[in-house]
């Protein structure tokens, strides 16, 4: 079982992820506290801490778009303030240290909706077991328990 909810749509993945929700159903956060991300999603069980590993590609996303505000905001001011070499530098590198610390959560957030709109989220049970699509384990017997 994933936490698949019909037709995934990439608008509503994106307007979800921006906005720091659960990609899959947008009901919860995906933010415990400050540089926390949620284990799973509390209404749709959607696990967003898979193996280790699956955070490289919110790192990978956090510092590519990083490079690009940095990239957008030094064409930005060398028309501004090309004579003020010194003042250009402090701005760029100020804006490379706090841009990733401020979008730390939005490329958690973004690598998970981009995982959720390729193959779905795996489901999170209460055993601790992740349950994917095609299980057999995954569907219960109708009283509650698990098939063996």
């Amino acid at each position: 079982m994933s936490a698949k909810r019909g037709r995934r749509s990439i608008p509503l993945t994106l307007a979800r992820s921006l906005r720091l929700r659960c990609p899959a159903c947008g009901r919860a956060t995906i933010v415990e506290r400050p540089f926390q991300i949620k284990h799973h999603c509390p209404a749709c069980r959607a696990l967003f801490k898979r193996e280790e590993g699956f955070f490289v590609g919110a790192i990978v996303a956090n510092v590519l778009t990083t490079e690009l505000v940095v990239l957008a905001t030094y064409f930005a001011l060398i028309a501004l303030a090309s004579a003020h070499f010194d003042l250009l530098l402090a701005i760029l590198l100020a804006v490379a240290v706090l841009f990733p610390v401020a979008f730390y959560h939005h490329s958690w957030s973004l690598w998970l909706g981009a995982d959720y709109v390729i193959e779905s989220l795996p489901v999170y049970t209460e055993r601790g077991r992740v349950v994917e699509d095609g299980d057999d384990r995954a569907r219960g017997n109708g009283r509650g328990e698990s098939k063996p």
